[in-house]
């Protein structure tokens, strides 16, 4: 694992008790291909009455990319979609000129406890499109393709992997993959899969061209001309690890809460126009979630 940066993140109240684990973005790395945010959530218990909804919310220059190990999420934005979000299933929410979306507890589950576990990411959208209209595309999880690979089972949930092309569509080359190893398993993971490409050990740890790897680590692995192939192995137990990457970033971003554009001036603007609410609310939804009291400045 000659090269690769570890991020091991750290922990982000959302309130009402709901932490996640933040591993971007870190100082040592603001991205990963065209991702700018990686949050793990749970395993955490969702009991009747938990505080765990996210009001309506904006966002612009980035899209959202959810996926569920268990549980579930009701999502509904201001184009009027609504869509539970399910395990497995990859849901892409496209910003770009400005979309308003909460996600909840869904309403069948209200007096159930279940558990919550999953991985939300953000990628920021290319310059040419950071002001394209606003979508959401549910992929269920049967459409995802799943293939053996040596001891390994991988889903393809974004891009091309070992002779599978996941039906999500992208504004960039984009690589995004659940590989499950049986204790010992082994997998080869070839560099020329993306141009820039990290893995994560969501449950146990792994071994990383021999060397130790926690889980809830993100290794980053060396780009261009360092770049080569890594073996991967479980130990003990079996693991399940997450893939992402894609091809570099085609520029700096500016990133402000909910906000990504690379303009400063953009991110000002959408502040504006969340506080004046200029921005078209979700059907049925009277909350939200105000700015920050820190502002972001342009200058």
């Amino acid at each position: 694992m000659s090269g690769a940066l570890r991020l091991s993140g750290h922990a982000k109240d959302l309130g009402g008790g709901f932490t996640v684990r933040r591993l971007l973005p870190a100082v040592q790395c603001r991205s990963v291909g065209p991702f700018i945010f990686f949050d793990h959530f749970g395993p955490v218990s969702v009991v009747p009455g938990a505080a765990h909804d996210v009001r309506p919310h904006p966002h612009i220059g980035l899209a959202t990319v959810t996926y569920l190990f268990s549980g579930a999420i009701m999502h509904r934005d201001n184009l009027g979609y609504v869509q539970q979000i399910e395990p497995g299933a990859i849901n892409w929410m496209t910003a770009g000129k400005g979309i308003v979306h909460s996600e909840r507890r869904p309403e069948s589950l209200a007096e159930t406890t279940y558990v919550n576990h999953g991985i939300q990411l953000w990628a920021a959208l290319p310059v040419a499109a950071e002001e394209a209209d606003a979508s959401f595309v549910h992929t269920p999880a049967a459409a995802i393709p799943e293939v053996q690979v040596g001891d390994a089972v991988v889903r393809v949930l974004i891009g091309t992997a070992f002779g599978q092309t996941s039906p999500v569509a992208t504004y960039a080359p984009t690589l995004y993959l659940d590989v499950q190893l049986p204790a010992g398993g082994v997998l080869e993971l070839p560099a020329a899969l993306a141009q820039e490409m990290a893995l994560y050990p969501v449950d146990a740890e792994l071994l990383l061209d021999g060397e130790p790897l926690p889980d809830h680590t993100l290794a980053v692995l060396p780009a261009g001309a360092a770049a080569a192939p890594v073996r991967l192995q479980a130990g003990d137990s079996a693991v399940r690890l997450m893939v992402i990457g894609g091809d570099a970033l085609d520029g700096p971003r500016h990133m402000w809460w909910n906000f990504v554009s690379s303009r400063k001036e953009r991110i000002v603007q959408a502040a504006g126009d969340w506080e004046a609410g200029r921005m078209k609310v979700v059907p049925g939804e009277t909350e939200f979630i105000p700015l920050p009291e820190h502002r972001f400045r342009a200058d």
